[in-house]
């Protein structure tokens, strides 16, 4: 696998703060996205698609600049 691209590394740091104390299982419900999908995305081990992006933003109720 390549080195994370810096959104990447601003994405997994987002998804880290957003997700707090919660298990990945209880960040999953209110994401919609796997658990073993949110845990490679803040790992930087997986890359998300732009439409990913704006669903997961929708259901995070976040905008671009929050997470960028």
């Amino acid at each position: 696998m390549s080195a994370p691209s810096p959104l990447d590394k601003k994405l997994a740091a987002f998804l880290k703060k957003q997700r707090g104390e919660l298990s990945f299982a209880a960040f999953s419900k209110k994401t919609g996205f796997s658990p073993s999908m949110l845990f490679r995305l803040e790992n930087c081990e997986q890359s998300i698609t732009l439409g990913r992006l704006q669903q997961l933003m929708d259901r995070l109720k976040v905008g671009w600049k929050d997470v960028f």
